[in-house]
């Protein structure tokens, strides 16, 4: 079995910012798997269904970002998983934008979500999908980049790293 958690934060002011590539993520795997995420459970919204007849848990934590380690080990301690069966997706600024790398573990480098995960759960080894945002302009302080809409000009080609990541989560299968 695994978990997927996409980071981001719920509401629709938050839909499109540069901090929500992990809950687009997953709302492109639910898609793709023809998996609705929209059960509340263990602090976030989940979808339940099965690739390649392994079962999947599609998750977006109601947390807000900084917190979604808590969803993790609710999910986790549920679905009796360990951290390497769970796959996490967020954006990275220390990645040029539309960038998608994958590691197998390692700490919550910069991100204050993938920390709040690490920390939360005792663990580093948790697989991750970094879609890469680029650093914010210059002057611009960090949170409200992140935070910020996505340029609508630049919105293709971030689908098209979403869409990347989920390949990448699918071959983690």
């Amino acid at each position: 079995m695994k978990i997927v958690v996409g980071l981001g934060n719920f509401g629709d002011e938050y839909a499109y910012t540069f901090h929500n590539m992990g809950f687009l993520a997953v709302d492109c795997l639910s898609d793709r798997l023809h998996i609705k995420v929209k059960t509340r459970e263990c602090s976030a919204l989940t979808g339940v269904g099965s690739y390649q007849g392994e079962k999947i848990v599609l998750c977006k934590p109601l947390t807000y970002m900084n917190l979604s380690g808590r969803a993790v080990k609710e999910l986790m301690a549920k679905y009796h998983a360990q951290p390497q069966d769970v796959i996490v997706l967020f954006d990275d600024i220390d990645l040029p934008r539309g960038t998608v790398r994958v590691r197998a573990s390692g700490s919550g480098g910069t991100h204050n979500g993938m920390r709040n995960v690490v920390s939360e759960n005792a663990s580093e080894n948790f697989p991750r999908v970094r879609i890469g945002i680029g650093r914010p302009p210059e002057h611009m302080p960090l949170a409200d980049y992140v935070l910020h809409d996505v340029p609508k000009d630049e919105r293709p080609a971030l689908a098209d790293a979403i869409e990347r990541a989920c390949d990448e989560v699918l071959k983690l299968f």
